[in-house]
């Protein structure tokens, strides 16, 4: 490919005998009176100055100036002057009447000149005319002409253009005069020839006022007629200021109006994209690197750590071809929309086309965002050495959803405030997996989190409108992510999202996407879908075909719906949080979380499809037990066909985003081989497993998965035969098919080739006869070919007709005009082969995508089997159990468990206290637990979820025993922390999750409540948490655990005894070294306890925070002031409790005897 720069090409060069000029020459500006000898002699000199770089500028050769009447030239005014210019010859012009007019005082003197012919001119040594060659495209035929005359003393000059540095320096010196002058603007002339003057940003063009003066110059000199010449410099200033304007009116698009240059061709091409995708940084191919410009370079630079300069009329930056992928990469992780754009033309077809001397033509060819990161550019695959690089740079997330979101708050039959029905549609293009879903959300919008929660999107597709309640949503949720990690936000307008556009927009999609007869059918499923779905449909389409993904959503039936209460278990978003189930809450990473336990695949399908495993815990036992099985069969089965298959399945690519890439026409070469090679292995590996998988593999999920996918890959193996494999693996597609009876265009155009070649070879007997040497052969050096080397000292042999391409000390190399013309030939078929491979090469990738859904299904089969696998490891991490699944009957029960993820932690040291639970619907459903600070609680009742959740998703236990009765949902309301971008103060997040919990639940969920009303008083406090209690034990009857500090809520076990236990985290209480650090009586010192983290019937009467705070190093003297106050709240309490009971015991006394009982027993307690 050629290398391309933004240049512009230089004025020829001009010979003595004819002038050509890209640009007419300015009129040279005259001297005015001074008004003292100083600035007479300043003025002298500025005005010769300015009069030579105009000339001079304008090609014409810089005389040497006469000085005014009566004046010599000085020793000072003479080193100025000969500062910018040497000494030359004086000029002799014609000039008009009026000019002589305007400045009589001093000027150029115009010699006599008559019209004889060039020749006789030449010959006498006289004055000859010379016309300006005009320029192409600009100039009529009948253009006025420029007259030079030749000089008395005739000196060449060497550089007859001035630059612009020059101009600058004359107008430094001349701003220290009180008489101004302007900077000269420097311009195109009229039309749209370019050209640079060396080092320079413009030119000077022929303005209105010139163009007279040279017609009168032109008859002045036809006549004979003698006047003085003179040039105003004031008429000079408002030429070049009208000529600016003229400029910046006609030629607008290639002026810069803050650099004040004209925009060179490649600059044009670049504004002229970037006016069509104005949200992108634009990376612009040109030659061997791509370019960033403008606003780009400088976000390019600011992100990628590389340099930024200006050039021309933008900053500009660059970065080498084949780093691409690793620069669009990072830019699409910073939340950048990225494009790249490419040259569509070579450069032997170029040369043999109509715009061989034109600017390369370019065009976008791949758009990126977080979602769409899919295409060869993209793709590191056998493009990087580094391996450490390869697999910084391909960490992806495991999932890419562009999630669109509307709402629809018209179709509400009752109407609250903030209320909407919201539908949504996930698309993964990488994956090709579209989900949707349609709710009714309240203002909390707690139902949305949930789901966005549980997508985890890199990308938002919003409509320009959202109501405040989304919008406070949309900004908490992106605040809480990484920095470098934020998801990015697409807004479209607000009209995308009517029903109206979207109905019809999504009919003329499927109408033409889907031709075959169950087109129709096909469309009837997506308008039944619900309003807001539709909406949303609508705008991803739009949005996927600015990246010419939309292709994934031709088929309906791929279609799933997010939440199916039949179908997966209910987790909201609070608990997804709560419990840490697919990240920690530190730092919002991975590890420490459930899914950080469960998770051991080996492949990056695998690992997506656990982690919906995992967020989705099955409903029916019969699915459950089918897990439980699989898993339980490899953990017991001594059969090496699981080892085997194991094997197959570590270092195997991501094949899912692979046959993506693939669907879409935008996978390399080496990627496809790569992805139909392993496909085509794995099919011969399984095949040859197959008797052994029937009979020893005998869970049904297992065995269904392992003999269907053979059957499913049996086509690969016919384009891996196609392929040749070292064309596939060095990307060349001329190369690539070994029969080329299905290619026939290739074909042909292979013979072509192949016949110029011939006749090249065949010309070597001609040229080993024509310089007499038989033993003459074709050499190529540098990638050029077919050259003859001659040693120098026999280069008087070689046809003078001959063209040297190169040469060295001993030898050179030639191309024969007849090789000339046939390799200019070849190199153009060469470059057709390309593109005509570049075309079969996309028909073969459609062919393949016919078989795309089968494959996708045996790489989802491949999926389910490495999940089982990564379930199968978990038990090896300690004493784990396999779970008791029942349909019937709400039940708990475990026998010493453990919490799953601080069990891995602590690894080895196995210091975690296992605990039981037994929750019975019918029996003791509710458990109120108290306790010390920092004693277990928190830790006990995320055990028993976890747990459950494990169960359900089919998962070895860590416990002895585990039954579990299916459960529909766990909702958790627990910690503290307000919500700034959703308005809500800490308590009011409480009671938001409370409510939620109150409409959601049901008799088949889990409900944990910890520390419920503890973030308002103590009385409004215990109301709360004590009447939400109760409308769970007596209302709705879910399995309860509900961790509480107030020891009043415990008396609902008196009312409800065979619903509700009161249990405690056992401790002991220090009273030795109590006794020891007892201080004054005004002073106590805190207790000091021991936790057990025993789960223990009874109520725990205190809390024991003052532990807490002591070892949290809290100062002494504050530890025992707080000790004293809280014996002496205690005893108020206590005594206040106590005189409570004994009015309430007086008013049961009916006689005398009782009551003088009662009397003394008061009198001696006081």
């Amino acid at each position: 490919m050629r290398r391309e720069t933004d240049a512009w090409p230089t004025c020829p060069s001009r010979d003595r005998e004819s002038t050509n000029y890209l640009s007419p020459p300015l009129q040279a500006p005259s001297l005015f009176l001074p008004a003292s000898p100083l600035e007479a002699a300043r003025g002298d000199v500025i005005t010769s100055l300015l009069c030579s770089a105009a000339l001079a500028a304008s090609g014409l050769q810089v005389p040497a100036f006469a000085m005014p009447r009566g004046r010599a030239p000085s020793g000072p005014g003479r080193s100025v002057l000969s500062k910018f210019f040497r000494p030359a010859g004086s000029l002799r012009v014609a000039s008009s009447a009026a000019c002589s007019r305007a400045s009589g005082d001093a000027g150029l003197q115009a010699p006599h000149t008559t019209s004889k012919s060039k020749r006789r001119a030449v010959e006498n040594n006289e004055p000859s005319k010379k016309r300006t060659k005009p320029i192409e495209g600009n100039r009529e035929e009948d253009q006025d002409t420029v007259k030079i005359l030749d000089f008395e003393e005739p000196k060449k000059c060497d550089s007859p253009r001035v630059c612009m540095e020059t101009l600058n320096k004359l107008r430094e010196f001349c701003s220290d005069s009180k008489h101004p002058c302007n900077k000269v603007q420097v311009d195109t002339s009229q039309g749209n020839q370019l050209v640079n003057l060396e080092k320079c940003h413009g030119f000077v063009g022929r303005t209105p006022e010139l163009h007279s003066a040279l017609d009168s110059q032109d008859s002045g000199s036809q006549s004979n007629h003698k006047e003085q010449s003179c040039f105003s410099f004031t008429q000079f200033s408002a030429s070049c200021k009208s000529y600016e304007g003229s400029q910046n009116i006609s030629n607008t698009s290639f002026f810069n109006k803050r650099t004040k240059s004209i925009y060179t061709p490649l600059e044009l091409q670049f504004i002229e994209l970037k006016e069509q995708y104005k949200d992108a940084i634009l990376c612009v191919e040109c030659g061997y690197k791509y370019r960033f410009f403008g606003e780009d370079a400088e976000i390019a630079a600011k992100e990628l750590n590389i340099y930024c300069h200006q050039d021309h009329n933008f900053m500009t930056a660059s970065i080498p071809t084949h780093r691409l992928f690793v620069h669009v990469r990072r830019l699409v992780a910073k939340g950048y929309k990225v494009g790249v754009i490419k040259q569509t033309e070579t450069a032997a077809l170029k040369a043999a086309g109509e715009n061989k001397s034109a600017l390369f033509t370019r065009k976008l060819t791949s758009l990126y965002t977080k979602s769409t990161l899919i295409g060869e550019d993209v793709n590191p695959l056998l493009k990087l050495d580094d391996s450490v690089e390869v697999e910084e740079i391909t960490l992806d997330v495991s999932d890419n959803y562009l999630l669109c979101i509307c709402e629809n708050k018209e179709s509400l039959r009752d109407k609250k405030k903030g209320d909407a029905v919201i539908g949504i549609v996930a698309v993964q293009p990488t994956t090709g997996e579209v989900i949707f879903d349609s709710f009714q959300d309240s203002a909390s919008r707690l139902e949305l989190e949930s789901r966005v929660l549980r997508l985890q999107p890199v990308e938002l597709l919003l409509p320009s409108v959202l109501s405040d309640c989304s919008e406070r949503l949309i900004s908490s949720i992106t605040s809480l992510s990484l920095q470098d990690d934020r998801i990015r936000i697409e807004r479209m307008e607000s009209v995308y999202f009517e029903y109206s556009h979207a109905f019809q927009l999504i009919t003329d999609f499927y109408a033409r996407g889907m031709l075959d007869t169950t087109g129709s059918q096909k469309l009837s499923v997506i308008l039944n879908l619900d309003k807001p779905v539709i909406c949303s449909l609508a705008a991803v389409i739009m949005y996927l075909k600015e990246f010419n993904l939309e292709k994934i959503l031709y088929n309906p039936s791929n279609f799933k719906q997010l939440s199916s209460e039949a179908e997966y278990m209910t987790i909201n978003g609070t608990t997804l949080k709560n419990l840490e189930i697919l990240q920690n809450q530190t730092d919002m990473k991975t590890k420490g979380s459930l899914l950080w336990v469960l998770d051991h695949t080996k492949t990056s399908f695998g690992r997506r499809k656990l982690k919906k495993w995992v967020t989705q815990p099955l409903m029916k036992s019969s699915d459950i037990n089918a897990r439980l099985d699989a898993v339980s069969e490899i953990l017991l089965s001594e059969s090496s066909v699981f080892g085997e298959i194991q094997n197959h399945l570590c270092k195997m690519p991501d094949i899912e985003r692979g046959l993506c890439s693939i669907y879409h026409k935008k996978c390399s070469t080496q990627e496809f081989f790569l992805i139909v090679s392993t496909l085509s292995r794995l099919e011969t590996e399984l095949q040859i497993l197959v008797p052994a998988i029937r009979s020893q593999v005998k869970a049904p999920l297992l065995q269904i998965a392992l003999l269907e996918i053979p059957e499913l890959l049996c086509p690969v193996k016919h384009y891996l035969k196609i392929l040749n494999e070292e064309a596939a693996k060095t990307g060349d597609k001329t190369q690539l098919f070994k029969d080329l009876t299905d290619f026939p265009t290739i074909r042909r155009r292979k013979d072509d080739i192949q016949t110029v070649i011939s006749q090249i070879q065949f010309h070597l007997q001609e040229i080993r006869q024509l310089i007499k040497n038989p033993y003459a052969e074709y050499v190529t050096v540098s990638g050029q070919e077919f050259m003859i080397e001659v040693k120098n000292s026999l280069i008087s042999s070689i046809p003078s007709d001959w063209i040297k391409v190169g040469s060295t000390k001993a030898v050179s190399r030639f191309h024969s005009p007849f090789i000339v013309e046939n390799y200019r030939h070849l190199n153009q078929l060469r470059e057709q082969l390309v593109l005509d491979c570049n075309a079969e090469w996309l028909n073969f990738l459609d062919n393949f995508s016919e078989h795309y859904h089968s494959v996708l299904k045996a790489v989802g089969h491949l999926a389910t089997i490495d999940c089982i696998f990564s379930l199968a490891k978990v038990p090896k991490q300690g004493d784990y159990c396999r779970p008791v699944v029942q349909d019937k009957g709400k039940k708990i029960i475990i026998k010493n468990g453990r919490h799953p993820v601080i069990d891995v932690l602590l690894g080895e040291q196995d210091q975690y206290v296992p605990n039981s639970t037994n929750l019975s619907g019918d029996k003791e459903r509710v458990m109120i637990i108290t306790g010390p600070n920092m004693g277990g609680k928190s830790s006990y009742i995320k055990q028993v979820a976890l747990i459950t959740i494990m169960a359900q998703i089919g998962s070895y236990v860590p416990a002895e025993e585990s039954t579990v009765g299916v459960v529909d949902g766990i909702f958790t309301r627990m910690g503290a922390s307000d919500n700034i971008y959703k308005g809500r103060s800490t308590f009011m997040e409480e009671l938001t999750d409370t409510a939620e919990i109150i409409r959601k639940a049901t008799s088949s969920s889990l409900v944990i409540l910890d520390e419920l009303g503890r973030g308002t008083s103590t009385h409004d406090g215990i109301a709360i948490a004590n009447a939400t209690l109760e409308h769970f034990i007596r209302d709705v009857g879910p399995l309860t655990l509900f961790v509480t500090h107030y020891p009043s809520i415990c008396d609902l076990e008196k009312i409800y005894p065979e619903q509700v236990g009161n249990y405690h985290m056992a401790f002991l209480v220090n009273e030795e070294e109590s006794e020891q650090q007892k201080g004054t009586e005004d002073e106590e010192n805190p207790e000091f306890i021991t936790f057990l983290y025993q789960i223990t019937r009874g109520v725990a009467a205190r809390s024991y925070g003052l532990n807490v705070a002591k070892l949290a190093d809290v100062p002494e003297e504050i530890l025992k002031k707080a000790a004293h106050k809280s014996k002496e709240l205690e005893g108020l309490v206590n005594m206040k409790r106590k005189r409570l009971k004994s009015f309430a015991k007086i008013w049961t006394i009916c006689d005398s005897q009782e009551l003088q009982k009662w009397s003394m027993h008061e009198t001696g307690d006081d």
